[in-house]
């Protein structure tokens, strides 16, 4: 069954039209890296995905049901956490009080549990977040979302900023979530550590889908890889 799925979706930010006709689906239990170069709409589909930046034209259906003009909060309240680009987590709060800020939804997730995934969170848990490196300010966002016992996981960038062996512990940590059965959207600059752990990839560039397919093969294509950053529809097409 489809967790997510997209149909032509336009997206203004004003008269800027930053979204062209982009489709896509997301199976359950399955995780799906989004990429593309910096402005491609990454951001923007998740945004949209989740309400805040809503579609002008198109369909977003989320478990089956037509969420396009939905709120924010009752998205959410359908299961879909959101792990949005630099984290967002309350600086002036500790660890414990970030942690109990969201509405715990039935589920295997609670801060007990979050502790186990993340022990250095709990070794942290009387800091301020503000006091949290890059990496641990990312364990807290990631944990503030499983809290709320999502069935889909959307995560912006989490790697963002990040030294290496840090963003190895996060991914192993995002790809473990597929175990758990949940639904994961990935958006994501580092293109081989989202490659390594995605069943499958869609790219975008400048708001178009130009490439979708099984992450193992696009994995193998060494010039797509290196290409990436700066890829133009134009390039994608002609090395098709």
């Amino acid at each position: 069954m489809s967790a997510l799925t997209i149909t032509g979706l336009h997206t203004y930010y004003g008269k800027s039209h930053i979204l062209h006709d982009v489709g896509f689906e997301v199976r359950e239990g399955e995780l799906v890296a989004l990429l593309g170069r910096n402005g491609a709409g990454k951001t923007t589909t998740l945004r949209s995905i989740m309400g805040l930046t809503p579609a002008k034209n198109g369909t977003v259906r989320i478990f089956g049901q037509d969420t396009t003009d939905w709120p924010s909060f009752r998205i959410a309240g359908l299961g879909v956490g959101y792990v949005p680009e630099g984290r967002r987590i309350f600086a002036n709060l500790t660890v414990e009080e970030n942690l109990q800020v969201p509405v715990e939804r039935p589920g295997p997730w609670n801060i007990a549990r979050i502790y186990q995934l993340f022990p250095r969170l709990q070794e942290r848990r009387t800091n301020k977040g503000g006091q949290l490196s890059g990496g641990e300010q990312e364990m807290l966002a990631i944990g503030r979302a499983l809290l709320l016992n999502p069935k889909l996981l959307l995560l912006d960038e989490p790697s963002q900023g990040l030294a290496p062996l840090i963003v190895r512990d996060v991914f192993k940590i995002i790809a473990s979530m597929r175990q758990e059965g949940m639904a994961v959207l990935l958006v994501e600059q580092n293109v081989r550590a989202a490659v390594a752990i995605a069943d499958r990839v869609y790219v975008l560039d400048d708001g178009h889908v130009v490439h979708e397919g099984g992450a193992a093969e696009f994995a193998r294509d060494e010039e797509r890889l290196r290409a990436l950053a700066g890829a133009s529809s134009e390039a994608w097409d002609d090395a098709e």
